[in-house]
């Protein structure tokens, strides 16, 4: 019951852990198309992709679209989650190791909604459910059912 109406959170479940999943991929991905392409923000001066800019560039554009199409959605969340906490690291502390000080607020809510979807997965509306539905069960999926 939410406000006396009833839900079935079950089934709105999966579906809103996508909603979340395709919400972060897009907002994310605006980071990366900044430092590419300079769109839909300005790009930081001097950027070359053969620099630890261009490995997070490319991290954040190719990373969010695996999560928004919820292919290879584990993997690829798990390795923008450490992209994060890396970015938030190196970048933050000087000012302060406080997120509400240094600026790194976003950084650390990245971070641990990429997490989130490591151990989560992609929920409903991905390419992993369809490659899950195509792959034979290995020895420990078939003693879980």
């Amino acid at each position: 019951m939410l406000f006396g109406i009833r839900v079935d959170w079950a089934t709105w479940h999966p579906r809103m852990l996508a909603v979340l999943r395709i919400m972060v991929a897009l907002l994310y991905l605006q980071h990366g198309l900044t430092k590419l392409i300079g769109f839909p923000g300005t790009p930081p001066p001097g950027f070359t992709l053969a620099s630890i800019y261009g490995v997070a560039c490319a991290i954040e554009v190719i990373g969010s679209l695996l999560l928004l199409a919820g292919l290879f959605t584990r993997e690829a969340a798990f390795i923008m989650s450490g992209e994060m906490a890396v970015a938030y690291f190196m970048m933050r502390p000087s000012r302060s190791f406080f997120p509400a000080v240094s600026g790194g607020t976003l950084e650390v809510l990245y971070c641990f909604v990429f997490l989130y979807i490591v151990f989560a997965g992609s929920g409903a509306w991905a390419l992993d459910n369809q490659r899950a539905a195509t792959r034979p069960l290995g020895d420990a999926e078939l003693a879980r059912r």
